[in-house]
């Protein structure tokens, strides 16, 4: 089987975790290629409940491996607490790797997320503060920090130091933390690769090795494309490139070595933090997908943004992915609704219409969703487990959905559950070929 990009179609949050789980228990790989601990994913598993943060899912699947790739940046603290939680529960964590030459995430890199958001004030982006911008801006200024440089005390201290100097002044308002003590960071750090050196390797080659010996390797992206550091609604986006082609530049492997692309989406679509959202609901519908949803953040508990579908965007990650296929969650979340809207295109300010996605930020923040309307149902689809299950106002919605987007559903969620997934007919060809 060939490499699999797994990768968010909208803004994030659209159950990509679960969809990775799925695929996991058939592939021999399992590599997060971006992103930090801002992301996370929840995944039901016999009724239990799994919150992943840096660790790929396939972790619950003995003898996975699961790497987390040089394209990531790692807060070692984050990452041991959730080594130890998955270990209390009985989950062996031998199969996890994790690239040396991924980034660390620095105790002054939180310090420097807090006080940016703080300056902003009404601009601020609405990041999780959780140290991933400053950490890859220190890394494209080649003050970064890495995994193997834990495991050299002399290296260690030095790059520190150097990375420490040119913020001496934006960090003044902390100077009196014991966080940002030279020898006690050390210390912490070497401490934490101690703790790791076990996972640490050179993760492209175990990848590349996996895919040269016919195996399959799933590669996770985090948040989504429309938080793209290039191409997503900028400057509210993520730090990197949550995109598609991004696995192969985080994952170190090359571009021949992906065959499949599926994209998630909901069937609505939320957003956490600021920035434009074209079909956002601020009112009592959009409460209602919330609540039915159970829209909040996996990391940060942060109620979500929601809105109806956003067929514009959708077809704009399409292209910029080329995707293979569209996996859809939360169909139930729309069962008892008589009436479902999409956007089709955007109206802007004088009347102005929009077919594609606009490229001018001035233009897309002034932009609403024009829709169209289509029947709902009242049926609970949440035991169906098959298309034809389905009730025909829920298939023709998805119909919709495909035939607008020019891209095939290949799964359907319809509940939190593992289990509660439709397989397509796109989708039953790579299951099968994975078996």
């Amino acid at each position: 089987m060939p490499g699999i990009v797994i990768v968010g179609a909208q803004w994030g949050d659209e159950g990509k975790g679960k969809i990775v789980d799925l695929l996991a228990k058939r592939a021999d790989m399992v590599v997060r290629f971006q992103g930090g601990n801002n992301a996370g994913h929840t995944i039901v598993r016999d009724g239990q409940k799994w919150a992943f943060h840096l660790i790929p899912s396939g972790i619950l699947y003995p003898g996975k491996l699961c790497v987390i790739g040089n394209g990531v940046v790692v807060d070692p603290r984050v990452l041991t607490d959730e080594i130890d939680g998955l270990r209390a529960k009985g989950i062996d964590v031998s199969g996890l790797r994790i690239s040396a030459n991924a980034h660390l995430i620095m105790p002054y890199h939180l310090m420097l997320d807090s006080a940016g958001e703080a300056k902003l004030g009404k601009l601020s982006i609405g990041t999780t503060k959780r140290g991933i911008g400053p950490c890859y801006a220190d890394k494209a200024a080649r003050l970064g920090i890495r995994v193997q440089d834990m495991l050299d005390e002399k290296i260690l201290k030095k790059k520190i130091a150097a990375a420490l100097e040119p913020k001496r002044l934006t960090l003044r308002p902390f100077a009196r933390d014991p966080a940002l003590d030279l020898r006690s960071m050390t210390e912490d750090y070497l401490t934490f690769g101690h703790r790791l050196e076990q996972f640490i390797a050179d993760t492209s080659s175990l990848a590349q090795r996996c895919l040269d010996d016919g195996g399959t390797v799933v590669f996770e992206g985090a948040q989504a494309t429309m938080l793209d550091i290039d191409h997503g609604t900028y400057p509210f986006v993520t730090s990197s490139n949550p995109v598609a082609g991004a696995a192969c530049v985080g994952a170190g492997v090359g571009p021949r070595d992906i065959d499949v692309i599926w994209g998630v989406a909901k069937a609505y679509a939320t957003r956490v933090g600021a920035g434009p959202f074209p079909t956002e609901l601020d009112d009592a519908i959009g409460d209602d997908i919330r609540e039915r949803g159970g829209e909040f953040g996996t990391t940060t508990g942060r109620a979500r943004r929601t809105g109806w579908l956003d067929l514009v965007a959708l077809r704009y990650a399409a292209r910029l992915n080329t995707l293979t296929g569209l996996v859809i969650t939360k169909l139930d979340v729309f069962s008892g609704f008589d009436v479902i809207r999409v956007c089709t295109r955007y109206r802007g300010q004088d009347e102005a219409t929009f077919d594609v996605f606009p490229y001018h930020q001035s233009v897309l923040h002034h932009a609403v969703g024009d829709y169209v309307e289509l029947p709902g149902w009242s049926e609970d689809v949440t035991g169906c487990r098959s298309w034809a299950d389905l009730p025909e106002a829920a298939r023709d919605y998805l119909d919709f959905i495909a035939e607008f987007i020019g891209v095939p559903i290949v799964l359907v969620g319809v509940g939190p559950g593992r289990e509660q997934i439709i397989w397509t007919q796109a989708g039953d060809r790579l299951d099968a070929a994975a078996a």
